[in-house]
């Protein structure tokens, strides 16, 4: 059965998502495939870092930022994640997602999802640059000769592209977003409880 999980590296909410449905799923991961979609949160955003994700959120939020903030890095510190947004940096994650698309095809989508995030939200890379790009596909089982072919081309630019469009199709506006088995897109950030009901009713 395809899970379908949409989101973007920019997004705290989909590392913590991410982590929710790895522990719905544990046990029937040979009786599901979780295939990441892209969804980009900023595609005019630059490739060069400006301000942190918690001075953006600043602009956004006002005066309820410092209690959001709090309860994001709260809910994350609960799953296991550091969620630094004082050092993250929001910038364009467009190649990103194409290199997702690249390890999904050698089977390493969901270590590539991963490393991704924690390259973002804990260690506060550019994930808009290259060759911090192809290091990080490196790292996530990606040849290296590949990565850079990749990311210096415009393979799986379409693949972001195709996406995005059958996402809005389905009437995704925000991520995380789950399409079980072809079924209503849901949000993935639920109890892991609630989220493993979801997928056995789909199972069933």
């Amino acid at each position: 059965m395809l899970i379908e999980v949409y989101a973007d590296i920019l997004c705290p909410w989909c590392y913590i998502g991410k982590r929710r449905l790895s522990a719905a799923l544990a046990g029937l991961e040979e009786r599901v495939e979780v295939v990441w979609r892209s969804f980009e949160l900023g595609p005019d955003a630059s490739r060069e870092p400006g301000v942190s994700a918690a001075e953006a959120m600043r602009e956004w939020w006002g005066d309820e930022t410092e209690a959001r903030v709090a309860r994001i890095r709260s809910l994350g510190a609960a799953e296991g994640l550091d969620l630094a947004m004082d050092r993250a940096r929001p910038v364009n994650t467009f190649d990103a997602h194409r290199l997702i698309h690249l390890a999904t095809e050698r089977g390493l989508g969901d270590a590539m999802a991963e490393r991704l995030l924690r390259a973002y939200h804990t260690e506060g890379l550019n994930v808009a640059d290259l060759g911090v790009l192809a290091g990080l596909g490196v790292e996530a089982g990606v040849e290296s000769a590949e990565a850079h072919a990749v990311l210096n081309g415009d393979r799986y630019a379409e693949r972001v592209r195709e996406d995005e469009r059958r996402g809005r199709a389905r009437g995704i506006g925000g991520v995380p977003t789950l399409v079980i088995a072809e079924g209503a897109p849901m949000s993935a950030v639920r109890s892991p409880e609630l989220l493993r009901e979801a997928v056995l009713a789909a199972l069933a």
